[in-house]
């Protein structure tokens, strides 16, 4: 699957068909620490439409200028002021549109049996590979890339992280699909307030010549998705929540949590009951470790077995949590821009694979759930004290990066020609032990894990039969 079977053959300037009634908006303390990291790239393989490709071309233009006239923010540029404050200039300069081909692809090479690699062309299907968000003072802040396939369209989508994080970039796509499917105006607005508690008047001390990457991108990596249905998730939070328990579940222990919605809890005559039928504190909600915490703990085991590490070495689990529901009194759902924080976990490398898999997602669970108001606000004012740019990467050979949210409403993308076949991302922001975590095709609970890692640390995963037994789809390889 040559690289070179992927050929841009136009590029355009697209302007939102209304003028911008935002002058600017300053990034916050959420933003500013992005300026490091390179543009998020995320995209949508999707049937062949029904179309022309000039049609698809003219539909795809239009609705993306009237998405822009919604997002004025992503149609500008940045700008830094005399005092160093940075913000984005809402000037309506627009973004770029590119319209690639690559008629030897078929979505069936695109998308292998469990157990390959992501295929590399991917990463053909977006712009501005290691391009820094710093960059946007100059660049647009968006590029949108839609290539023509054999049997199949992709929609890639490459966007400013100082500018947006995960929630923002998929209410913008989303928006797309939506004007693409013929709607008249936006169901979901964002909302451009900045008098939040990460609004602030720190300065973010810049070298001349803008950041450095934080990490090389140099090094050798593998890049695989792992799936895991509802079941599997399942019996992993049922262990977590059951340390007593070996591995293995019996299948009346797992029919306890059929309707077990990412560790929600449900009522019961007026009590709160978990989904294993246990009685938790009405005062304490959060009792249960979640399935996505489960999951984790699960993979942060996997990935520290692989990496054969020293049982006193020291090893970390980041999680990024969106903050917007943490703060009182809480932002909109729909605040634009960055509103997350990094959540770092840390465990000897010889205690976490010793004890079961309850005690890493203990850990886990503890820190996400003291992660609230006030927490959010101490986090703000350490950056204010010694204002930084995010140290994204793998310094010291045990680090997990976990990354995007099965929440995100990725699938829900029908540009009017069906849901999309597959989500994937192009190769920013990407180094040993990224992890990124997407809503399963086929909905219901289900998750696939992005795993980017060492290709020897890759292969030990594979060949790790704890792990893979909750893999859907794939075998250890012997």
């Amino acid at each position: 699957m040559p690289s070179s079977s992927v050929v841009v053959v136009s590029k355009c300037t697209i302007h939102p068909d209304h003028n911008s009634t935002i002058r600017s908006l300053r990034l916050s303390v959420s933003d500013l620490p992005m300026l490091a990291c390179h543009y998020i790239q995320k995209g949508v393989l999707l049937p062949s439409p029904p179309l022309s490709s000039p049609d698809l071309l003219h539909l795809l233009k239009l609705s993306l200028s009237r998405t822009l006239s919604h997002f004025p923010a992503l149609a500008g540029r940045l700008q830094t002021n005399h005092a160093g404050h940075v913000s984005i200039l809402c000037n309506d300069h627009g973004v770029e549109f590119f319209h690639a081909k690559a008629p030897h692809l078929t979505s069936t090479a695109l998308l292998p049996p469990p157990g390959c690699d992501i295929p590399p062309v991917y990463r053909r299907f977006f712009q501005y590979d290691n391009t820094l968000s710093y960059a946007g003072h100059t660049k647009p802040l968006v590029a949108v890339q839609v290539t023509e396939l054999n049997d199949a369209v992709f929609v890639g989508c490459t966007m400013n992280h100082a500018v947006v994080d995960g929630t923002s970039f998929w209410n913008f796509f989303n928006t797309l699909a939506e004007f693409a499917r013929g709607a008249k105006k936006i169901s979901k607005s964002p909302d451009f307030t900045r008098d939040t508690v990460f609004d602030s008047p720190a300065v973010l001390p810049v070298p001349d010549g803008g950041p450095a990457a934080t990490f090389s991108g140099d090094e050798p990596l593998r890049e695989k998705i792992f799936h895991f249905s509802r079941e599997a998730i399942l019996k992993l939070k049922f262990r977590a929540n059951s340390p007593a328990l070996k591995p293995e579940i019996s299948g009346e222990a797992v029919g306890k949590q059929r309707n077990d919605s990412w560790g929600a809890n449900c009522k019961t005559n007026g009590t709160i009951t978990s989904v294993f039928g246990d009685i938790v504190s009405k005062k304490d909600p959060t009792a249960e470790i979640s399935s996505f915490q489960s999951l984790c703990a699960h993979l942060w085991r996997a990935v520290t077995r692989a990496r054969n590490l020293s049982p006193d070495k020291t090893t970390t689990f980041r999680m990024a949590v969106n903050c917007r529901h943490r703060l009182e009194p809480r932002l909109k759902p729909l605040y634009f821009g960055n509103a997350i924080q990094s959540i770092p976990t840390a465990a000897k490398a010889g205690e976490l694979l010793t004890n079961d898999l309850s005690w890493g997602a203990d850990l886990l669970h503890h820190n996400v759930v003291a992660h609230d108001d006030a927490t959010v606000r101490r986090g703000v004012k350490d950056w204010e004290n010694n204002p930084r740019l995010f140290p994204l990467g793998n310094f010291d050979g045990a680090m997990i990066t976990m990354g995007s949210s099965p929440r995100f409403p990725m699938y829900d993308n029908d540009f009017g020609w069906g849901r999309p076949l597959a989500v994937r991302s192009g190769r920013a922001n990407k180094f040993d032990g990224k992890i990124s975590a997407f809503p399963g095709a086929a909905g219901n609970g289900s998750v696939d894990l992005e795993v980017v890692l060492a290709p020897e640390t890759m292969a030990g995963l594979e060949n790790d039969s704890e792990f893979m037994q909750y893999v859907s789809g794939e075998t250890v390889i012997n």
